[in-house]
């Protein structure tokens, strides 16, 4: 798959005619005039989270307040994108199988009408793999660049095997920050499960000799709610 192929500009030249179906006359002359832009625009448009948003938005210190939940966030995420890149590539592939057939059916059928519907599922089918090929690309941008992360977070200091291995202290400050931003406006549901999840983990933490005192909590929530 070339960068040629994700030019869509013939394809929009050759259809531009056929808007006159769909625009007024003055419309279809503005798309003509627009063409190069809306190329550059379907080109450069974005589609899935930029390096900015994977930082604050995705890796956020509040939801992963270490570089180990960073890191395995990272996996999670570069893994769902892998996945999504396979099965984008077995749809190319049959879209590619479902190109060649239709312009099989082109070149033996007679009736002209027949010939016209063939040709517009055939330009259909350019436009789709085309996008695909955009999409596919704009995947493995952002696969990359969780790599990227994975190497930056890396710092040695927890385990990159076994995504288990972190947790405990992770999610302890994870509830740490949950419990301290409880108020006394917060529902009553959510400060049981707030706290119960931030006790259960102290809890574990004492048992395995990992803290001695339990973390203050807000003084509104020195006593549990009844």
């Amino acid at each position: 798959m070339t960068k040629e192929k994700r030019n869509i500009l013939p394809l929009i030249e050759k259809e531009t005619p056929n808007l006159n179906n769909i625009l007024d006359p003055e419309d279809v002359e503005s798309f003509k005039d627009l063409k190069l832009e809306l190329k550059d625009t379907w080109t450069k448009k974005q589609q899935f989270r930029t390096e900015t948003e994977m930082r604050f938005s995705v890796l956020n210190d509040f939801k992963h307040p270490t570089n180990a939940s960073k890191y395995w966030q990272c996996v999670r995420e570069q893994n769902t994108y892998l996945e999504n890149l396979m099965l984008l590539s077995f749809d190319a592939r049959r879209a590619e199988i479902k190109l060649k057939k239709l312009k099989q059916n082109l070149e033996k059928e007679t009736d002209p009408l027949e010939k016209e519907l063939i040709q517009i599922d055939i330009d259909e089918k350019v436009f789709a793999i085309a996008t695909m090929q955009l999409t596919a690309k704009d995947r493995m941008r952002e696969i990359k660049l969780w790599s990227t992360l994975k190497k930056e977070l890396d710092d040695g200091t927890f385990d990159t095997k076994d995504v288990n291995t972190h947790q405990l202290d992770s999610y302890h400050e994870v509830y740490k920050n949950r419990v301290g931003s409880l108020t006394p406006g917060t529902s009553e549901a959510e400060v049981f499960n707030a706290l119960g999840q931030f006790e259960t983990i102290e809890r574990q933490k004492r048992e395995k000799g990992l803290i001695t005192n339990g973390s203050k909590k807000p003084k509104f929530l020195a006593k549990k709610p009844e």
